[in-house]
């Protein structure tokens, strides 16, 4: 395990996306089999146990049978990465499995174990995935600075997607699309600054569609998820921004769909403009104003050492503070966890 395991046993940096999701993500890149895929060049750079690598195949396979061209050589167009070991065989054995249904052989050189990161890879016409979550701090120290000499984004306490976004923009063919289903962090913290000033100076960020408050990934998870659709291209439109509260409702989505808002990608606060002309901005004064530090939480670095429900028997009472969590939030309703944190 490259990162570590979470709280619920799982992997840092894996968490598997529903077929539903990954079926509007290839919608939305138009990768699907009414078109002639033959020469359409896809990465995915964090495979997993095939999520998005299945379908690649499949829409692949029924292009090859409307438009009458070879399969297996363009196949070749398709390269999967991923880093974990056991991963990778579970990834090796879908595909396999997969393709011997459809009466052909795993070819080498389309499955590849390695960092997406590191690795030479050459332009491509479509990046999409779920690139994997790791907390800065989770993020082995010899990684963290290959990454910040490679990466001009990855910078403060970023989340390791934040360079699979740089990576991925880096390699499209002009006009490529990427497409990444990730946090939203990005789109408002500091960590994502960089990022959101390089897509704006070099891209042209198509959409966000905002799935925080639905359930895109087959393990109920804490990870704010949205999806971003960025093409190789300047801009010409103004950034949709959607908000989908039922995954049931992301397959009747289009591109075409009235936004909540347009996102001011020109700003360093992507969502300044959108409360401007609220009622309440005439007659109250802002939290910061007021006098209040304006923070984006505690960030310990070591969680599971200064966060504990047990503090209380064992260290001295004026050196705790209760802490709320994101998982004692539900809504617009708190139930306090008892935790409490080490105020050294």
């Amino acid at each position: 395990m490259i990162y570590g395991t979470r709280s619920n046993g799982g992997q840092h940096g894996l968490v598997l996306t529903k077929p539903e999701v990954v079926e509007k993500m290839l919608y939305l890149v138009d990768y699907h089999p009414s078109r002639d895929l033959r020469s359409t060049k896809v990465i995915e750079p964090s495979a997993g146990d095939g999520a998005f690598a299945i379908p690649l195949i499949e829409a692949l396979h029924i292009s090859s049978v409307h438009h009458n061209f070879d399969f297996q050589s363009s196949l070749m167009n398709l390269r999967f990465f991923e880093i974990d070991n056991h991963m990778f065989e579970q990834l090796s054995l879908q595909v396999s499995k997969t393709l011997e249904l459809l009466g052909y052989q795993l070819p080498s050189g389309i499955l590849i174990k390695d960092d997406f990161l590191t690795a030479e890879i050459g332009k491509v016409d479509v990046v999409i995935g779920n690139p994997p979550y790791v907390r800065h701090e989770n993020i082995p120290e010899d990684k963290k600075n290959t990454y910040r000499r490679l990466f001009g984004t990855f910078s403060h306490r970023s989340d390791l997607f934040i360079a699979f976004f740089e990576k991925g923009l880096r390699h499209l063919n002009p006009n490529g699309l990427l497409s990444f289903i990730c946090s939203n962090r990005w789109l408002k913290n500091q960590y994502g600054a960089k990022l959101r000033n390089y897509i704006h100076q070099c891209f042209d960020l198509l959409e966000v569609i905002d799935l925080e408050d639905s359930s895109p990934f087959e393990e109920d998870v804490i990870a704010y998820p949205a999806i971003a659709n960025i093409r190789n291209s300047k801009k010409e439109k103004g950034t949709k921004y959607f908000r989908i509260n039922d995954i049931k409702d992301l397959g009747c989505f289009t591109r075409n769909d009235q936004p909540e808002r347009y996102l001011n990608t020109g700003s360093s606060n992507w969502f300044i403009g959108s409360y401007q002309d609220q009622p309440y901005n005439k007659f109250l004064d802002t939290i910061e104003n007021q006098g209040f530090k304006i923070g984006i939480g505690v960030a310990t670095g070591c969680d599971q050492v200064f966060i504990r429900r047990d503090f209380k028997d064992l260290v001295e009472k004026e050196l705790l503070l209760p802490i709320l969590t994101s998982k004692d939030l539900k809504g617009d309703m708190f139930k306090w966890g008892e935790n409490y944190i080490l105020n050294p």
